[in-house]
């Protein structure tokens, strides 16, 4: 069985816990997590910008000059890419940048991205988290107590407004819920804090 600390807010050691080595003890898998941060960082991107080609600018309608007998280059229309008002030759249009993942692929990677924080030390289990409201000095003052990292994702069990709102405008710091957790984010921290409720959930959801 996987073994991590197990801290109270303060930052004081509390006890050890044990943790499935199906979820937090397998060996990571880099094409997978690497697969999946792919598709989240491409699935980020809304696919919108578009640009006008030759036949979609205005204007352009009459030939600038006669073919022949000017000294000059022959040209069809004012809109061609080459001048000044011209439309984009090859521009972006509009497009999907989508890369689905089948789910084995998903749980493998997930797994995988535990498993290696796991490994290297950088999760830190929190047996309970109690504040006396929403404010940032609490937050502060816990992962300064946990030593971690300037780049922090904290895993909470369900969405906990004390946490988030008091996290929030903590520069690297995350806030996430179990459901809302992805690979991206886990590999992104170097300090990897989760709630005990919350390691337990994640148990059940990929053992």
């Amino acid at each position: 069985m996987a073994q991590v600390q197990v801290y109270n807010q303060e930052g004081k050691k509390t006890s050890k816990l044990e943790l499935a080595d199906s979820v937090f003890g397998i060996e990571p898998n880099e094409y997978a997590m690497h697969l999946a941060v792919v598709s989240y960082l491409a699935n980020q991107r809304q696919g919108t910008q578009s640009t006008l080609t030759r036949s979609e600018v205005s204007g352009g309608g009459a030939k600038p000059w006669r073919q022949k007998g000017t000294g000059r280059a022959r040209q069809g229309s004012t809109r061609s890419p080459q001048w000044t008002h011209g439309g984009i030759a090859l521009g972006p249009k509009p497009r999907k940048y989508t890369v689905n993942l089948n789910k084995k692929v998903k749980r493998l990677a997930m797994k995988s991205a535990l498993s290696s924080k796991v490994a290297a030390g950088e999760m830190m289990v929190v047996n309970k988290v109690e504040f006396d409201g929403i404010k940032t000095k609490n937050v502060v003052a816990m992962l300064k107590g946990l030593k971690a990292a300037k780049k922090t994702l904290i895993i909470t069990a369900e969405s906990n407004e004390q946490i988030y709102k008091s996290a929030r405008n903590i520069e690297g710091v995350k806030v996430a819920t179990v459901n809302t957790l992805c690979v991206y984010d886990i590999l992104n921290c170097d300090s990897f804090v989760v709630l005990k409720d919350a390691a337990k959930k994640i148990e059940e959801v990929y053992a």
